[in-house]
């Protein structure tokens, strides 16, 4: 039997967050007698999933990190020549994806893929300006373009540009409601049954805007003050929230679970979630969450593409009286409206399928190479 064709995936940090979820996702689904994923990564990564990987035949490679980025370079450079078996890189760093690009393009790597996860930023200057900056050469180095919406792909290759929606997709039967796995995990956190639950999951960071829903909970509270906000993560931000939480004098009404690995779960025990992002390229948390049968509050700045099933409000972040209101209005779902996730359009997002196309993407991509 032939060896299988080894991508290399250059995630660089692994911080726990949805892209690098992404990506896994992929890794446990396609078909590793034909693709096998290798992993760069940067020093800086703290949730490195180094079991999981090893075990499915994949390899792990650290470089330093791009804030010195001749370092990142020259070691990524050097990566590229020691492994010809590389026919193909696929950078998932979105517009610094340049950097990894243009090394393998230096190389002689013949397919390079640029993905796009993200879009333009709000409230972060310095980041925004290098983005506008690094957007200018976004097609310069990629032979082909992936992105996971089209608002995401817009925004980094240009509108009219040429590339393809590979989608967030998830084990859709992992997320699939269950109310015998509600009442369990309520149990397991000390949630009583009829206590409204807002959840988040995600990365404590700038982008996903965490300070601003604690501020809309507190004010929630006076509608619904039986209530509780739980966030599955953690992050730089971390402590800021929980000290805002503690100002406001809330803090017995947000829980804070850390990093976890059973979101699925998690969502079971969940009546709304909500993401105030300042920005998202999709937002798989609301993938995830409308698989589970939830309806979602989301920023107006999620693309719409976000929305599968209906059940989702979108809402401006410039008043946290209006997300408390928005919050209150939310009435929490029957058993039998959560299973049948309103018939929302998930055909795009299982697994399985997925899988099975990006497997014969990279094997003609491949083919394509060699001729």
């Amino acid at each position: 039997m032939a060896e299988p064709i080894r991508v290399c995936q250059v995630v660089g940090n692994m911080m726990g967050g949805g892209v690098e979820h992404v990506v896994m996702n992929y890794f446990e689904h396609v078909d590793h007698e034909k693709v096998q994923f290798d992993f760069v990564v940067t020093q800086s990564s703290i949730v490195v999933p180094r079991e999981q990987i090893e075990a499915g035949g994949g390899r792990i490679f650290t470089v330093p990190g791009y804030m010195n980025l001749l370092a990142f370079e020259s070691a990524l450079y050097g990566l590229f020549c020691e492994h010809p078996e590389w026919r193909i890189v696929h950078s998932h760093m979105n517009a610094l994806s340049v950097f990894p690009l243009r090394q393998a393009a230096k190389v002689g790597v013949p397919v390079r893929i640029a993905h796009s996860h993200s879009a333009f930023g709000y409230g972060e200057p310095v980041r925004n300006a290098a983005k506008l900056f690094l957007r200018r050469f976004a097609n310069k180095y990629p032979t082909d373009r992936f992105a996971c919406s089209r608002a995401a792909g817009d925004w980094l290759f240009g509108e009219g540009t040429s590339y393809e929606v590979v989608y967030n997709a998830i084990d859709l039967d992992r997320f699939a409601f269950d109310p015998s796995v509600r009442a369990a995990v309520r149990v397991e956190l000390g949630i009583s049954e009829d206590s409204f639950v807002v959840g988040h999951v995600g990365r404590f960071m700038q982008t996903k805007n965490q300070g601003f829903l604690v501020d809309a909970f507190a004010r929630m509270l006076a509608a619904r003050p039986g209530s509780l906000l739980v966030f599955a993560g953690t992050g730089e931000d971390e402590a800021a929230v929980r000290g805002r939480a503690d100002g406001l004098g809330i803090s017995e009404r947000v829980l804070f679970l850390g990093q976890r690995e059973d979101s699925n779960r998690l969502y079971q025990a969940f009546d709304v979630v909500a993401l105030p992002s300042l920005y998202e390229g999709l937002g798989l948390v609301a993938i995830e969450a409308q698989a589970a049968g939830l309806p979602c509050l989301l920023s107006d700045r999620i693309p719409d593409e976000a929305d599968l099933t209906g059940q989702c409000c979108y809402l401006a972040i410039d008043s946290a009286q209006e997300w408390a209101d928005a919050l209150a209005s939310l009435q929490p779902r029957s058993d039998a409206q959560r299973a049948a996730r309103d018939h929302g359009d998930f055909a795009h997002y299982d697994i399985g399928e997925q899988a099975a196309w990006l497997t014969n993407r990279y094997l003609e991509l491949f083919e394509g190479a060699a001729r």
